[in-house]
Parts: C-alpha cells; sequence; structure tokens
C-alpha cells in the first residue's frame, strides 16, 4: 500500500512538469512592446502585438515557426565616418540614432539585415550631406544638419518598417596630424592678430602722448604770458605807495648781489674819502677776483 503511495505521487511530480510543458507549448507570449510573427513553412501569416498569452496550439507543428521582435525604443553609436569636407580636410563624425522597429513585418521580411543596412545608410548619407560643408559649419550646425540627415533617411528607412525618431552629430574631430596644422595656423593667427593689437596700441599711445604734450605746451605758454603781465599789475598796484615800492626795489638790488663776487665800502662820510677813491687807493688794493 505503501508503495502504492509512493509511485502515485512520484508518479504525479514527474507528470505535472510534463503536463505544464504541454499546456505552456499550445500559448505564445508576448510581452509588453514586443510582437511575435507566426511563419507557417516560411510564410508569415499572423503577427501578435497584444501583450499576454494567446492560444496557439498549431505552434506544437514542426512547420510553424515564431519570431519574437522588440518594439522599444532603440539607438545606435555609428563613430569614426571618415569624411571629406568642402575643403578637402578629413573630418571623422560619430552619429548617434535612435528609432524603434514600427512594422516588425517588414523589418523581417523587406530587408535582409536591417541593422547593418541602416548603419551603411546613415554612413552614405552623412558623407553626402556633410561632403559639402566646411569644418567650421559642421562644428557649428551639428544640430541642423542632424535633423537634414534624419529626413533623409526617413524614407527609405519607413520602406524597412523602421520609424528614426532622433539624429544628431554626436562627435567631430581632425585627424591627429591635421589637427597639429590647424593648431599651428590658429596660433600663428593668433599671434598675429596679438601683435596687431600691440602696435595699435601703440601708436594709439604715441598720438596720446604728442596730444597730452601740445595741450600742456599750450598751457604753458599761456601761463608764462600771464607772469610778466601779472608783474606788471603788481608793480602799478606797488606805485600806488611809493616808499613800499622803493623798499622793494632795494631789496630787490640787494637779492641779485653775489656776496662772493662783490666788496663793499660803507661808513666813509661825505667829505671824507670816497669808497670808490678807497678802492682805487694801492694801499687797500685787493687781490683780483677770478672771472667765472
Amino acid at each position: 500500500m505503501n508503495a502504492q503511495l509512493v509511485l502515485g505521487a512520484l508518479a504525479g511530480v514527474l507528470i505535472l512538469p510534463a503536463l505544464y510543458a504541454a499546456i505552456r507549448a499550445l500559448f505564445v507570449a508576448v510581452e509588453d512592446e514586443e510582437a511575435v510573427l507566426v511563419q507557417v513553412m516560411g510564410k508569415h501569416t499572423r503577427t501578435l502585438t497584444r501583450p499576454g498569452l494567446h492560444f496557439l496550439p498549431s505552434a506544437l507543428l514542426p512547420w510553424v515557426r515564431t519570431t519574437a521582435v522588440s518594439l522599444r525604443k532603440d539607438f545606435r553609436h555609428i563613430e569614426g565616418i571618415h569624411i571629406n569636407d568642402a575643403r578637402g580636410t578629413t573630418v571623422l563624425v560619430d552619429l548617434w540614432v535612435e528609432f524603434r522597429i514600427a512594422e516588425p513585418q517588414k523589418a523581417m521580411f523587406q530587408v535582409e539585415d536591417w541593422d547593418r543596412s541602416l548603419q551603411k545608410l546613415l554612413t552614405h548619407s552623412a558623407i553626402f550631406i556633410l561632403g559639402n560643408r566646411e569644418f567650421h559649419q559642421i562644428l557649428c550646425d551639428r544640430s541642423e544638419l542632424g535633423s537634414r540627415l534624419e529626413k533623409d533617411i526617413a524614407a527609405e528607412t519607413s520602406r524597412w518598417g523602421i520609424a528614426v525618431e532622433l539624429a544628431f552629430i554626436r562627435n567631430v574631430r581632425l585627424l591627429p596630424e591635421v589637427s597639429r596644422q590647424v593648431f599651428d595656423a590658429v596660433a600663428a593667427h593668433l599671434e598675429r592678430a596679438k601683435a596687431d593689437i600691440e602696435e595699435e596700441g601703440r601708436l594709439r599711445a604715441a598720438m596720446l602722448e604728442a596730444e597730452t604734450a601740445k595741450q600742456v605746451a599750450a598751457l604753458v605758454a599761456d601761463a608764462k604770458g600771464q607772469y610778466p603781465l601779472a608783474i606788471g599789475r603788481a608793480f602799478d598796484k606797488l606805485r600806488e605807495n611809493p616808499e613800499v615800492f622803493h623798499a622793494y626795489n632795494a631789496l630787490y638790488e640787494l637779492s641779485v648781489l653775489r656776496p662772493h663776487r662783490v666788496v663793499a665800502f660803507s661808513g666813509f662820510g661825505g667829505a671824507e674819502l670816497r669808497p670808490v677813491d678807497a678802492l682805487m687807493s694801492p694801499e687797500h688794493a685787493l687781490p683780483p677776483v677770478d672771472a667765472e
């Protein structure tokens, strides 16, 4: 009795997985944002897009095949596309494209390898659009060129059941040797611009200095012309007081004398020897004074 129970339990344990697998084989599971293509003997017959389990007993037949296709947004990053710009300079461009599969049956059956075809299409379109522009234009107009690139490939990708949502130029660079040449040219241009600015600064400084000297000279000349007039007015004022005027003249005469070159005689009365006669007397003759 116990042996029969054990065998029954063992049989149940073995049968349940097999039964579940058999029932599960009658259904096809569809995930969210996914489509399942049903093919009968290599021909597409049905597309399942509603998420959940779909009863499909024919899936057990060997000539029936189901293929899951993701409908989620995807992207591709294409690096190092060599493009010659309008001047013949080799430019390396990285492209970024975002897309989703809108019609899975077309993506599976209208083109052999839509992924590889999409990358080739992007490469050829970028060479055609960017090849007519110079390097600095590609750098400045990347958003506009990305929109043009997106419109250019939209018609072709729609035939493959692929909807392109965004395409833009992610990176633009030059070859190392070309970069060095460009940097050298930019450095030379900056050095020349620096020299021009310095020369212009020196010319402006010289002109400003000359203009300032001219104005200062005019002011000094005007001041020198005003000095004699001021002295004349001062003397006219002094003449109104004769005593002060004569005292000023006497003081001025004394101020212009040089003590180390002048010999003066004083203290003689009017009836006595005059200072000039005393100066001419041999007894009082003084050694000659060296002239300058």
